[in-house]
């Protein structure tokens, strides 16, 4: 990800994905290194290298934001990857509808869902 401004940190708005790969993402003519929240209230670095790093924790910025959020998109990177039920739990109690693929699969779907102006968003983890 060499092109563009270093993404670091919070961009507000909802922004399509340029690209994705070699450990992270291009989106709002930035780039970032690492994985990313795609929310309602903008792109987000986030602390999550694989599917075993999940934690209450991380995914409490998605539900503090739920009632603008159908359904999310977790991206587990190059693999799919089970989730725990429990987090599945937590998600269909918050009303968040989860489908998990690929990171690549969840980044083109979150941008043509978005163009519909759907109430998505997307946890990606980030693939080399």
């Amino acid at each position: 990800m060499s092109e563009g401004r270093l993404y670091d940190g919070f961009l507000p708005g909802r922004h399509p994905f340029d690209a994705y790969g070699n450990g992270g993402f291009r989106f709002a003519d930035m780039s970032h290194r690492g994985s990313v929240l795609a929310l309602p209230s903008g792109i987000r670095a986030w602390p999550v290298n694989a599917v075993a790093e999940l934690t209450d924790e991380v995914l409490d910025p998605i539900f503090a934001e739920a009632g603008s959020i159908d359904l999310l998109l977790l991206g587990t990177g190059a693999d799919i990857a089970a989730i725990p039920g429990a987090f599945r739990t937590r998600f269909r109690d918050a009303g968040i509808g989860l489908d998990v693929m690929q990171t690549g699969a969840a980044a083109r779907t979150y941008n043509i869902l978005l163009a519909e102006n759907r109430k998505v968003a997307a946890a990606l983890i980030a693939v080399p």
